[in-house]
């Protein structure tokens, strides 16, 4: 028998059997430790996002006249019309367009007069015909002077045929009046802020019902008579009077402040809503001052008699944040923030009085990201 080979001397290496097994779970390690590298990274960079802010400029309080009250209202025109027709009749053409400014007496539309020019000619007719018969009574009245009663007779008839053509007369004027209403003017020089009829529509003074009667041709708005309407509530009314200085904020324009003063209180209540309707006017009016804008009002008092207290300043009351409680802003410096707690002094319009905090010259965050942190970088908006 031939010599078998001795196969208890093979063996496979400890070391060549385990090391695909832990150059995996190497490569998984170093993968791991690469991907909590990446998000640390990552999140650092997304810590360190500079977020873009609005700033200002903080400016020296020079004085002025101190808040009382604020409310909020509407702006508008004491003067508006719903141009209407005096007549019922067809519109035949209309002039009017929004925003179309008119003069007084401008004609906006002319109504179908055709059925007013019939009875005109029918009122001429008559009194055509009457003044013939007149004249046929004046010729006899000649030929019978020499019969006392009989020239009675005929005066009376003659005084008949008069009184007919006076009344005759009287129609005329009538019919021409009804043609003269198939025109419809501007009452008022202003600005048309709706059309409200169109050509072919009827139009009435009154309502005929049905919804296909109109009851007016045009809105017209006198731009001059502009002005501020407000609720105050009654509890605050006393601190508002006649002539008081205000500051108007228009919702539209939040950065122009328009001065104004009150012209009236409205002596009323409303005892739904308790308040008190006040109207203030314009110290001077603008194009961009439109009706039925939205506005915020301040009602100011008197000046101080003593100068502004060195160090105090003007800040935008938007810029005040409430932090626990604590009236606070972001002081910009060097492309970071810092957060400052402020003392507040007196509202004054749309800008606050600060006493403690901030000095003149300060630049401030106004706008923009809303969670700041302490010594955080950003940009500033350009």
């Amino acid at each position: 028998m031939a010599d078998r080979p001795d196969l208890s001397a093979l063996k496979i290496d400890e070391h060549a059997r385990r090391g695909p097994q832990r150059h995996g779970r190497r490569v998984l390690v170093i993968l791991t430790v690469g991907l909590l590298a990446l998000g640390g990274t990552g999140y650092a960079l997304l810590r360190e996002q500079v977020p873009e802010v609005q700033t200002a400029i903080v400016r020296a309080d020079k004085g002025g006249r101190p808040a009382l009250l604020n409310a909020s209202g509407y702006v508008t025109p004491r003067r508006r019309a719903t141009v209407a027709a005096k007549i019922t009749a067809r519109v035949n053409e209309i002039y009017a367009e929004e925003g179309m400014r008119v003069e007084v007496g401008q004609i906006l539309a002319r109504l179908d007069d055709s059925d007013a020019k019939v009875r005109l000619t029918a009122a001429i007719a008559d009194r055509d015909a009457t003044a013939a018969a007149l004249g046929d009574l004046q010729v006899n009245l000649v030929n019978a002077e020499r019969e006392l009663k009989r020239n009675e007779e005929l005066f009376q008839r003659r005084l008949i045929a008069e009184q007919q053509i006076g009344a005759a007369d009287a129609r005329i004027k009538m019919a021409e009046q009804d043609i003269d209403n198939c025109i419809v003017r501007a009452p008022f020089a202003g600005v048309v802020v709706s059309k409200d009829a169109q050509r072919g529509e009827m139009v009435s003074p009154i309502s005929a019902g049905g919804g296909f009667t109109r009851t007016g041709i045009a809105t017209l708005v006198d731009m001059t008579s502009l002005e501020i309407e407000v609720d105050v509530n009654e509890s605050y009314i006393a601190r508002v009077r006649d002539g008081q200085p205000v500051t108007a904020i228009l919702d539209a324009y939040p950065d122009w402040q328009i001065p104004g003063k009150v012209r009236t209180l409205i002596p009323t209540a409303d005892r739904q809503k308790a308040t008190v309707k006040v109207r203030a006017s314009f110290d001077k009016l603008d194009p961009r001052i439109l009706p039925d804008m939205g506005v915020k009002v301040t009602f100011l008092g008197d000046e101080p008699t003593a100068a502004p207290s060195s160090g105090r300043v003007l800040v935008p009351r938007t810029a005040i944040r409430d932090d626990g409680g604590k009236p606070t802003v972001f002081l910009y410096r060097d492309g970071r923030v810092e957060r400052r707690v402020l003392g507040l002094g007196q509202a004054r319009g749309n800008d606050q009085e600060v006493i403690a905090g901030l000095a003149d010259g300060d630049q401030i965050v106004t706008a923009g990201a809303k969670d700041l942190r302490d010594g955080q970088r950003v940009s500033v908006k350009r």
